[in-house]
């Protein structure tokens, strides 16, 4: 029978046998706590837990949150650096600046840029597919933006190279127009 307070795995066997490690208590350091709530928090990626101490009946908060590294870049020059956050939000907003894009419309795409680089599992990731994934992001969101980022992203040399990114621009479909296209065959 397990002691109360503590769990049993769905094979029957006690939570203290196996993987069970107890969060001490910030009080009395006594490492018998009880967790009395869980909740998701956020956008349920992290999990908030009330928690007591069974022998100074103190309560405190614990978070819990997976912790998903992002892959490092690989440069040019073939260094390899961490991936820098800070460095993709002021490329972005260099590229955005003063254009009619809300700052949680931003920090949406900056979301999924990292989403999608966490989940493709590669430990590292050409600085080039970092771009890509920002140009392809600023089509969506802002199309000046997106030849702001991509002049200085492609090093444009001169007036020609602009007019034919403009080019392929104007001849594709808006993004309002491709999120109301219908798909010919389903995903």
């Amino acid at each position: 029978m397990a002691p109360p307070g503590r769990g049993r795995f769905r094979d029957g066997k006690p939570a203290t046998n196996r993987y069970h490690c107890s969060m001490h208590c910030p009080f009395c350091n006594d490492k018998d706590t009880r967790v009395v709530d869980s909740r998701l928090v956020g956008e349920g990626n992290q999990i908030r837990r009330r928690r007591e101490c069974t022998r100074c009946k103190e309560r405190f908060t614990t978070y819990e949150k997976a912790e998903l590294s992002l892959p490092r870049v690989i440069k040019r020059d073939g260094s390899r650096v961490p991936f820098d956050e800070n460095k993709l939000r002021s490329g972005m907003m260099r590229a955005l600046e003063k254009r009619p894009v809300s700052s949680e419309r931003i920090e949406d795409a900056i979301s999924a840029i990292k989403h999608a680089l966490i989940a493709s599992g590669d430990r590292e990731v050409r600085a080039m597919a970092v771009g890509e994934h920002v140009m392809q992001t600023l089509r969506e969101l802002d199309q000046v933006a997106f030849v702001r980022f991509a002049s200085v992203y492609r090093s444009f040399e001169d007036v020609n190279a602009f007019r034919e990114e403009i080019d392929r621009l104007e001849s594709e479909p808006s993004p309002e127009q491709r999120r109301n296209q219908i798909p010919l065959l389903p995903e």
